[in-house]
């Protein structure tokens, strides 16, 4: 799992991301956001790195 910075453009793609966004409601929002989880774990395609990342991503009990 890569966990250093990999964006060509980082900021072009916030800014996609956010454009995207640009007036759905919160559920057209959040089925964006599901769709585009799913297509992007299809392009990783290796279970054990898409198990890494949602380990990675769950927030730290403290």
């Amino acid at each position: 799992m890569k966990t250093a910075a990999n964006f060509q453009d980082a900021d072009g793609f916030y800014e996609q991301l956010l454009d995207a966004h640009a007036g759905l409601s919160r559920e057209a929002s959040e089925l964006l956001n599901a769709r585009l989880i799913l297509l992007l774990a299809n392009q990783i395609g290796d279970a054990r790195v898409l198990r890494d990342c949602i380990e990675a991503a769950r927030p730290t009990q403290d």
